[in-house]
């Protein structure tokens, strides 16, 4: 979305790293290797559809080498373009430094509509783009390992993996070329449900401290909060779903390509999901009242505005009638430089993307390292932490039989104390604990510094220090 003197995203990416790092004592030659994209690839290549030969424009771009492989997305938008790659390959970079996952940053993209092809089509194109950036190592387990992104998902990782086994026979670790695969082709248990998982853990770390809930000018916990989600794809869907599900919160608002649909009482999520899935838009969902110029929504009164789907959706244009006090960045860059000038004016609060939805990042390093390791994690000690437990349980119940059955547990505690923690609650865990650690990183400086005035600085600060403190240890 462009609006006449915002900046672009790549405008905006460089605005607030300049804004962040004139807060840093670093050497000009440091600064300048940060901030600089290392390389970027543009490859076109033809596929043979329909009787005629289509010619396609891909491109990988890596910002930081700082450390190895670098990794970062692949998506499929007709509004792929090398700036937008080079933006997002640079949020990458301080994406991972920020949430300690050991990759540089990288993005790719390929200028398509993929609602446009047939999936044997979208197989064909996406196979011969993973050969053109593999045969050039920008797919490889230990330099350059792509995820899903907008427009791409398991489906498309899955012919990836399959494309570079191909291409490398002989390499036992060939899975590990790609992450945010289906389980049964190398994935992990928790990658789909990851980046909206970590928004939901990131809004708890917020509530657990009642100095940021004051700062954004509310109280009290995540139940009962009204929140407005931009976009139910797969990051906008999840977390809703965990925050009304698991948090008591209730969304009052949904915004979609064909418009939003409201409900002060709540939407119920799984339902609307559904709907969008069979009609390709919430119009005409039963029980909530249907607002065909879906933008405006995003100015309406609530808690907690998350938006999860594009770019620049908070621009000049809207910013001083966004009300919500506290903004989550589910998408990359939704809300612009100059929004977010306006924004922290107005006193409200904003969880940055760099942080917010690094959840997809974090399982896929976990991916990453599963794959390496040929080994399910919970695999080994699985049952041994149930014997270990069920050891305590059988010593208190002979305890409290001697005693005249003095201890009564409640009726779902022996179940849940004796369950030995599989992939998915091991998933839960790490991604709970990154989550958690680098917003007390942020809030540290948030709350300690001055001239750190808002989370976005303080993202920026903890992550150009770390990328900064990998390259000194280089001898850089």
């Amino acid at each position: 979305m462009s609006v006449k003197n915002e900046p672009s995203f790549r405008e905006s990416v460089d605005l607030m790293f300049n804004r962040a790092v004139s807060l840093l004592d670093l050497p000009p030659g440091l600064e300048e290797k940060i901030r600089v994209c290392n390389a970027t690839y543009t490859v076109r290549f033809g596929v043979r559809l329909r009787g005629s030969l289509q010619t396609f424009t891909g491109y990988r771009s890596v910002h930081s080498e700082h450390m190895e492989p670098v990794k970062g997305g692949i998506r499929y938008s007709m509004g792929v373009n090398q700036d937008e790659v080079e933006a997002l390959a640079a949020l990458m970079t301080y994406k991972c430094a920020l949430v300690e996952a050991p990759f540089g940053g990288s993005k790719g993209g390929l200028c398509i509509d993929p609602r446009e092809y047939e999936e044997h089509e979208l197989e064909l194109i996406t196979r011969r783009f993973a050969y053109e950036l593999a045969k050039r190592d920008l797919i490889h387990p230990s330099q350059n390992v792509p995820a899903p992104d907008m427009g791409t998902g398991e489906r498309e990782m899955a012919w990836i993996a399959d494309q570079y086994a191909r291409m490398n026979t002989t390499d036992i670790n060939a899975k590990a070329c790609v992450t945010g695969k289906p389980l049964n082709a190398g994935g992990i248990a928790g990658r789909v449900e990851a980046t909206g998982r970590g928004v939901q853990y990131a809004l708890q770390e917020f509530f657990r401290d009642a100095r940021d809930v004051e700062k954004a000018g509310m109280s009290g916990t995540l139940d009962g909060k009204a929140v407005i989600v931009q976009g139910l794809g797969n990051v906008g869907y999840h977390a809703a779903k965990f925050l009304v599900e698991e948090d008591g919160a209730k969304v009052i608002g949904v915004i979609e390509r064909d418009g939003a649909v409201t409900n002060p009482a709540g939407l119920k999520i799984d339902e609307l999901h559904n709907w969008i899935l069979k009609h390709g838009g919430v119009k005409g969902f039963p029980g909530a009242t249907y607002v065909e110029n879906g933008a405006l929504v995003l100015e309406e009164e609530c808690d907690i505005l998350i938006p999860a789907a594009l770019e620049g959706v908070i621009n000049l244009t809207n910013a001083a009638k966004v009300k919500a006090p506290l903004i989550i960045e589910a998408a990359n860059g939704p809300i612009t430089a100059g929004a977010d000038d306006i924004l922290r004016e107005k006193g409200t609060v904003i969880i940055p993307d760099m942080y917010a939805n690094a959840g997809g990042v974090t399982v896929s390093y976990f991916e990453w390292v599963k794959n390496l390791s040929h080994i399910r994690f919970g695999r080994m000690q699985r049952r041994q932490e149930e014997a270990r437990h069920q050891l305590v349980v059988d010593q208190l119940e002979s305890l409290s039989d001697a005693m005249g059955n003095a201890w009564s547990p409640s009726p779902d505690f022996k179940q849940k104390y004796l369950r030995g923690a599989g992939e998915l609650e091991l998933v839960r865990s790490g991604l709970d604990d990154t989550m958690r650690t680098a917003y007390q990183s942020m809030r540290e400086l948030w709350h300690e510094r001055e001239d750190v005035t808002d989370l976005r600085i303080a993202a920026y600060l903890v992550s150009i220090g770390k990328v900064a403190s990998s390259y000194r240890a280089k001898g850089l």
